[in-house]
């Protein structure tokens, strides 16, 4: 039994949802407008600001669709109402990031700059040279670009050195040890 998927969800004030022909699900609210196709082995009913999604079988297969669908449904519906942020720290002498236009420029002591082009729908802000903020209403598009900024230069065990995400625990090694 799938206990995300039984989960109702509610639909926040100022936020349309639209279930179209071949569960094609359109969600509209002050942040923006998404769209998704979902599978159509699942039932998503609509009724007084509530929404459900309901399966046909108990097969494994359509159990995990359940899930996921309603978990994705919800995510749309929290990006348009409240939008998704990943924030991002860099940690290392001369390390730093910068925003110009649609371009994330990001210095981490290899020999030229990383560079980033943000997509359309996502924000990108450097409030200090420091610290990255990543945001938009697709949770999967915010997380993907934060990971691949992260991926440019992870943090290593020995200084902890690179970048992190805010709050990320990085376990930390001894180095060397003298001789005895």
């Amino acid at each position: 039994m799938s206990r995300i998927g039984n989960k109702t969800i509610t639909i926040p004030a100022g936020v349309e949802v639209t279930v179209s022909e071949g569960n094609e699900v359109t969600v509209k609210g002050p942040k923006g407008t998404l769209t998704r196709q979902f599978d159509s082995r699942m039932t998503i009913e609509q009724d007084a600001g509530i929404i459900t999604v309901k399966r046909p079988n108990d097969e494994k297969h359509v159990k995990q669709l359940h899930g996921t669908t309603r978990a994705l449904l919800h995510n749309m519906i929290v990006g348009v109402s409240d939008g998704f942020k990943k924030e991002l720290v860099i940690t290392g002498v001369g390390y730093r990031a910068a925003v110009q236009g649609q371009k994330l420029t990001l210095t981490l002591g290899y020999s030229h700059p990383v560079i980033f082009n943000v997509e359309d729908g996502l924000k990108v802000e450097c409030p200090k040279e420091q610290q990255i903020i990543v945001s938009g209403i697709d949770k999967q598009r915010v997380g993907e670009l934060a990971a691949n900024i992260r991926a440019a230069r992870k943090p290593e065990p020995y200084k902890g050195k690179g970048i992190a995400y805010v709050g990320e625990h990085i376990r930390r090694k001894e180095g060397k040890s003298a001789a005895k």
